[in-house]
């Protein structure tokens, strides 16, 4: 089987958040990259940071730190690029940083999924939509995405239409869902700290 690298994307201005970094907050006093590396960790081969600020802070980690080769935070399609440029070999598994919950068999249910398929992209659902950040994509799509964005587009879901995908239902693992945008959303989970 291929290697399979995580990429916890951490690359955004956070404005929602106030300006604070959003893989930087805590939960139980641990922040959420630290938190989304150890579930990440027993399922793939590497991690990887997509980070674009507060370099040392993710440096610490421990975790190789990769900042968007774009400037002026282009989205999440240009750290997935920055990742896929850095691999190798394989597939980038993604996940968003504001989201400190990631199901046990992430990994392995988007990369059965693609496998069955013949896909070269796989895209996590909650049951009802895309959720399009949770993704998994094959080396092979560099290039694609490259010309993607140097055409001026940043839509994400555009992107993927122009390609054949799984779409993977974690219906039953909806707390990987979870997204903390804003201050409220913090201490509502802090108050209810999920799984």
């Amino acid at each position: 089987m291929e290697p399979v690298t995580a990429l916890i994307l951490a690359g955004g201005r956070a404005t929602r958040m106030g300006g604070r970094d959003k893989g930087l907050l805590t939960l139980n006093g641990r922040n959420f990259v630290n938190l989304l590396a150890e579930q990440l960790s027993p399922q793939v081969d590497a991690i990887r940071i997509n980070a674009n600020r507060n370099l040392a802070d993710y440096e610490a980690t421990g975790y190789p730190v990769i900042r968007d080769e774009l400037e002026d935070y282009q989205g999440p399609l240009a750290g997935m690029l920055a990742g896929l440029r850095t691999i190798g070999e394989g597939w980038l598994l993604t996940v968003p940083c504001d989201g400190p919950f990631v199901a046990r068999d992430y990994a392995k249910r988007m990369v059965s999924a693609a496998g069955d398929a013949g896909h070269k992209l796989a895209v996590a659902s909650d049951g009802g939509r895309l959720q399009p950040v949770y993704a998994l994509i094959h080396l092979s799509l560099a290039d694609s995405l490259e010309n993607f964005l140097s055409s001026g587009d940043r839509k994400i879901d555009r992107w993927y239409a122009e390609h054949d995908f799984s779409t993977v239902s974690f219906a039953d693992a909806a707390e990987m869902f979870t997204n903390v945008n804003t201050p409220d959303d913090l201490a509502e989970l802090e108050e209810s700290p999920g799984p």
